[in-house]
């Protein structure tokens, strides 16, 4: 069973209208569009938090009260989701929410034994600190809270810190990293699949390099950010990086993954219709979506034109 939890919160973002991303993707046919294809699924609506004071900064974190609550939402609903044994769907909202998606993730995952995996597809390396960050917008800080630097009411949301060792994680289409955290990346060792290298290696060889050590059994999570998509293609976000996944070559990638078995939960983030008012970026966010929980995913895995390979 597929579980929808809508988290409708742009307070990690520096921009309005991710907030409205859960309904967006609603109205744009994702409960149907999984049914479709066979899935179970349950839409358990939208979370709701007291709102708490706005626009105040802790420690360089801004609106930190704000997403500290929208993430203790979602920790609470992902993790009651896993423990009825179904599959949470987070629909964001901005990708601050990971760090409680992740954390109930870690959690659940220590309790059951598993081992987990992080796939991480964005423009962006969103791991940045309060004191690398240009901006202190928390949805380009979650990897690192998660890797246990930040405020311990956000690294102990799961109950333990670090919720994610980097060894954990592989970052997939990134394409945009601030100086400070490309030093912190290198440091932490991150696996990091860049747009650099798709081009460079090619699709079929990146995606070797960023699935070759997830074995059967293990938990996948997807983390989905929207913006991974060349903004000529999806234009809904809130912060476009040009030079982007094609859909066809994500397509792929969503195939790919899917075709490990392992994939048991997922975050669906960023999405802006304010940027996108044709409601055409959430189309195409829903259709990538059913590819990655696709049972027939076979009919998908079919290689994409591969520059690399026609460099030449």
């Amino acid at each position: 069973m597929l579980s929808l939890i809508g988290a409708p919160c742009d307070a990690g973002a520096n921009t309005a209208g991710s907030a409205l991303g859960p309904d967006a993707l609603r109205r744009a046919g994702i409960q149907h569009g999984l049914q479709k294809m066979g899935c179970k699924v349950e839409d358990l609506g939208d979370l709701h938090i007291v709102t708490p004071e706005k626009n105040t900064a802790v420690q360089g974190y801004r609106n930190f009260h704000e997403v500290l609550a929208w993430n203790c939402a979602v920790r609470s609903a992902v993790a009651n989701v896993l423990k009825e044994g179904n599959v949470p769907v987070l629909l964001g909202g901005d990708h601050s929410l990971a760090m409680g998606s992740i954390s109930a993730v870690s959690a659940h995952c220590r309790r059951e034994h598993k081992v987990l995996r992080v796939v991480w597809l964005d423009a962006h390396a969103d791991f940045n600190t309060a004191s690398t960050s240009i901006t202190g917008n928390m949805h380009g800080m979650p990897l690192t809270v998660l890797c246990g630097q930040g405020p311990p009411e956000l690294t102990q949301l799961g109950g333990f810190s670090p919720a994610l060792q980097a060894s954990q994680i592989h970052l997939l289409g990134v394409r945009s990293i601030d100086p400070e955290e490309q030093r912190a990346l290198r440091r932490a060792a991150l696996s990091m699949v860049t747009m650099r290298h798709i081009h460079g290696r090619g699709i079929v060889q990146a995606m070797n390099a960023a699935l070759a050590d997830i074995d059967p059994g293990m938990h996948v999570h997807v983390s989905f950010d929207v913006d991974c998509i060349d903004p000529l293609v999806l234009p809904g976000v809130s912060t476009p990086e040009e030079g982007g996944l094609q859909l066809d070559t994500l397509r792929y990638c969503m195939a790919r993954i899917a075709q490990t078995g392992c994939v048991a939960s997922v975050d669906l983030v960023e999405l802006n219709p304010l940027a996108d008012p044709t409601g055409k970026s959430a189309e195409r966010a829903v259709e990538l979506l059913t590819v990655l929980l696709n049972p027939d995913w076979e009919r998908h895995v079919q290689r994409p034109f591969d520059w690399a390979e026609h460099a030449g």
